[in-house]
């Protein structure tokens, strides 16, 4: 009689705040006997844990991102196919640069049930708590969500991200000079607006504004993790975060 196999939840975290949690990712949570989690996940997420759950950090250090997802995909196929419930859990949402597609196609590979849970995405949520809206009528009637890590700098690929109203560059602190460079090189203005959003949506969340010009110049000091945005956007933080008059 062949064994059952377990199921794997691909979820989505959110940016942050363990209250930005879905109900659905909760109890999916709740019903899992593993959880992989990422560095991103904040520490209270695993509270909605099922009692006695293993949790596993399966954090990716620099350079060793390829041998990490290696070890998820086994961690993925050893637990799911000895009969256990998985939680894949992702910060920000899991299809969003993180590799879950990847995940979801191993699963379906080894006969594992998958079933995504979508989480509240970085790129959009973190700039429109720190006052920042991807877009606003006038100002930005589109955006664009991109890589810092995985374009070249210099590449003609630059290219098709000038005329867009605003970008979101996700994992884009530490090159962050090489991309504004490139952007700057293909068209964008460095008078052009530009914020850092670090630790977005936590107690310790800072704001970094400058000009892309500025940061292409090396001149802008950023902790990872951070949201790098760029455009006009950008402008309508201290309006959003006014002080409310007196009557």
């Amino acid at each position: 009689m062949e064994k059952k196999r377990g199921k794997l939840y691909l979820i989505g975290a959110g940016p942050g705040d363990p209250e930005l949690l879905t109900l659905k990712a909760v109890r999916a949570l709740q019903q899992s006997d593993v959880v992989l989690y990422d560095r991103l996940v904040d520490p209270g997420t695993l509270a909605f844990a099922k009692p006695g759950a293993e949790c596993i950090y399966v954090g990716k250090l620099h350079g060793e991102q390829e041998q990490t997802q290696e070890e998820i995909f086994d961690l993925i196929r050893q637990h799911a196919l000895s009969g256990k419930v998985v939680a894949r859990l992702k910060g920000g949402d899991p299809m969003i640069f993180g590799r879950g597609a990847e995940e979801w196609v191993l699963a379906l590979e080894h006969g594992i049930e998958v079933e995504l849970i979508p989480g509240v995405s970085s790129a959009i949520a973190v700039p429109a708590l720190a006052g920042i809206p991807l877009t606003y009528r006038g100002v930005s009637r589109s955006f664009a969500v991109i890589t810092g890590h995985c374009h070249d700098a210099g590449s003609p690929e630059w290219s098709r991200y000038s005329g867009l109203d605003t970008l979101v560059v996700l994992m884009g602190a530490k090159n962050r000079v090489s991309v504004a460079q490139s952007l700057i090189a293909a068209g964008r203005r460095p008078d052009e607006p530009v914020a850092f959003v670090e630790r977005g949506t936590t107690s310790r969340e800072h704001v970094i504004t400058a000009t892309l010009g500025e940061v292409a110049e090396a001149g802008v000091a950023v902790q990872n993790p951070a949201v790098f945005v760029i455009g006009r956007v950008v402008e309508l933080r201290p309006r959003l975060f006014a002080p409310a008059e007196t009557p």
